[in-house]
C-alpha cells in the first residue's frame, strides 16, 4: 500500500487512527491492532510477503530471548549466529540470488566453461532490506547486553512492523523505541499531532510536487536507449538528483509525520545533505539510520580506525562496497559504493595532509557534483549506460544548439532550478518544525488536497526496489 494512495488517505489511516486512540486504555489490544494494521498495509499487494516478515519476527524473538537468559559465550554466538543466518540468508536469497546467477553466466560466458545457470523468477519483497536490519539489530543489541528483550512477541512485532517505517525506513532499532512502546500515551497529545500531520504533508509536498515532476523530466530522457547529448545528459543527472532526493526525504518526513500521530518519535533520517560541505559530512546526512547501522555494525567491528589509516582506508571501503550493495543487486550499485569509498578515503587523505580550507559556498558545489555523479552510476540500468552517459556528459556524443524547446520546456526549466534551490538553500522538514498556527493549518490543509488531487498517477517511492 502507497502513502500517496486514495485507499491509504481515505480509509486506512484514518480507521488506524481513529481505532490506535479509542483503545488508549488497552494497550495490549492497542498493539495487536497496530501489528494488523501493519500486515495488512505491508501485505496489500503481496499477501505471501507476510510470511516473510513473519518468519523474521518470531525468529529473532526466539533468538532474543535466548540471548538474554544465556551466559555461555559459545551457546550465545550459536544463537546470534541462527540470527544472521535466518536474516543475511533470506536477504540474499530473495535479493541476490537472480544478481549471482547473472554474474556467474557472463563470466562462463567470457571463459566459455559451460553451460549457463538458469535465472531463478524471485520477486523482491518490498521493505526486506529494512525489517531484516531492524530485526537484526535486536540480536545483536542483546548479544552486546546493550537492551533488554522485548516483554512479549506482541511488542516486537509491534517494533518490527509498525507500517510508518516499515517499506523504507527509517532503521529504527528496539533501544530507540523501547520506552516508547512499554509506556504508550493514553491520550492523543494534539501538540505532537499537529506536528505530525505537518511533517506528513510537507512529505507528501515533497514527493508529489517536487520528487514527480522532477521524474517527468529525467524519465522520458533516461528512458530512450539512444546516448544523449550534452544538455539532455546534465538535465537527466540533476532532474534524476533532484527526483531521487525529493522522493526519500517525503518518505522520511511521512513517516516521522505518521509515528507523531500515533505517539511515536522516530529518529532522524534526512537532514538537508545537498547542503554538505565535503563527502564525510554528506553521508552524516543523508540516509542517516542507514550510516549509523553500518557504522555500528560493520566499521566498527572491522576496526573502524584503531588501527592506522590504512586499515581505517580499508574498513571504509568494504563498508561503502557493502552499503552499495545493499541498494541494490547489480554491479552498478557496486561501482557507485565503490566510488564512494574512494571519496571518502580521498576526504580522509586531505584532511591529514593539506590544511588550506575551500570557501563553504564552493565546497558545498564541488560536493554536490562529486555526490551527483555518483547518482548517475546509481541510476544507469548497465555499465554501459552508466559509460554512454558519462561520455555524454563531456560531450562526447554531440552538443545541441539549443537548450530551452530543443531538451526542455522554461516551465520544467523554472520547476527544476527552483527545486536545486530549495534543496541548497532552505531549511529542511526537521529545522522548520514548529506548532501549527491558523494560517500554517490553512496552508498545510491546502497542499494536502491539491496533492490528494494527484494521486490518479500511481508513483511508487524509488527506495522501495531496494
Amino acid at each position: 500500500m502507497l502513502f500517496n494512495s486514495y485507499v491509504f488517505m481515505l480509509l486506512f489511516i484514518p480507521v488506524t487512527l481513529m481505532l490506535w486512540w479509542i483503545l488508549g486504555k488497552y494497550p495490549q489490544l492497542r498493539l495487536l491492532m497496530l501489528v494488523i494494521a501493519s500486515y495488512l498495509f505491508y501485505g496489500w499487494n503481496h499477501w505471501e510477503f507476510v510470511f516473510l516478515l513473519l518468519v523474521s519476527t518470531v525468529v529473532d524473538f526466539a533468538v532474543g530471548q535466548r540471548l538474554d537468559e544465556e551466559y555461555c559465550d559459545w551457546k550465545r554466538r550459536c544463537w546470534l549466529a541462527i540470527s544472521l543466518i535466518s536474516n543475511l540468508g533470506m536477504l540474499g536469497y530473495f535479493k541476490y540470488c537472480g544478481f549471482f546467477a547473472e554474474s556467474i553466466n557472463a563470466v562462463s560466458q567470457f571463459l566459455r566453461t559451460g553451460d549457463a545457470v538458469q535465472l531463478p523468477d524471485v520477486i523482491l519483497p518490498i521493505g526486506i532490506s529494512f525489517y531484516t536490519f531492524q530485526t537484526l539489530s535486536y540480536s545483536i543489541d542483546l548479544y552486546r547486553r546493550q537492551v533488554k528483550p522485548a516483554r512479549s512477541l506482541l511488542h516486537f512485532a509491534a517494533y518490527v512492523s509498525m507500517f510508518p517505517q516499515l517499506i523504507a525506513g527509517p532503521i529504527v532499532r528496539y533501544k530507540d523505541i523501547e520506552e516508547q512502546i512499554n509506556a504508550l500515551p493514553q491520550r492523543i497529545d494534539w501538540s505532537l499531532a499537529s506536528q505530525g500531520i505537518w511533517f506528513f504533508v510537507i512529505g507528501m509536498s515533497q514527493k508529489i510536487i517536487l520528487a514527480d515532476t522532477a521524474a517527468t523530466i529525467a524519465n522520458p530522457l533516461l528512458d530512450n536507449p539512444e546516448p544523449m547529448q550534452f544538455f539532455a545528459a546534465w538535465l537527466a543527472l540533476l532532474a534524476y538528483s533532484v527526483q531521487l532526493y525529493f522522493d526519500f526525504a517525503g518518505y522520511s518526513n511521512m513517516a516521522i509525520g505518521l509515528g507523531l500521530m500515533l505517539g511515536f518519535t522516530f529518529p532522524t533520517n534526512f537532514d538537508s545533505p545537498y547542503q554538505a560541505n565535503n563527502i564525510q559530512e554528506f553521508w552524516r546526512r543523508w540516509h542517516i539510520t542507514l550510516g549509523t547501522f553500518l557504522r555500528d555494525y560493520l566499521y566498527i567491528p572491522l576496526g573502524g580506525n584503531r588501527y592506522g589509516r590504512w586499515l581505517s582506508m580499508r574498513n571504509l571501503l568494504i563498508v561503502m562496497l557493502l552499503g552499495g550493495l545493499w541498494h541494490g543487486a547489480g554491479w552498478t550499485f557496486v561501482l557507485w559504493g565503490a566510488y564512494h569509498g574512494l571519496m571518502l578515503i580521498g576526504h580522509s587523505v586531505y584532511r591529514t595532509h593539506f590544511k588550506f580550507t575551500i570557501p563553504r559556498p564552493l565546497a558545498i558545489a564541488v560536493t554536490f557534483l562529486f555526490v551527483i555523479y555518483g547518482w548517475l552510476w546509481f541510476r544507469a540500468t548497465s555499465f554501459q549506460m552508466a559509460t554512454d552517459w558519462t561520455l555524454s556528459l563531456i560531450g562526447r556524443h554531440g552538443v545541441e544548439l539549443r537548450l530551452l524547446h530543443e531538451v526542455v520546456s522554461i516551465g520544467d526549466l523554472v520547476a527544476l532550478i527552483s527545486a536545486l534551490s530549495i534543496c541548497w538553500f532552505l531549511p529542511n522538514a526537521s529545522q522548520m518544525r514548529r506548532p501549527l498556527t491558523i494560517g500554517g493549518a490553512v496552508i498545510t490543509a491546502g497542499l494536502l488536497c491539491f496533492c490528494i488531487l494527484r494521486f490518479d498517477v500511481e508513483s511508487p517511492f524509488l527506495y522501495f526496489q531496494f
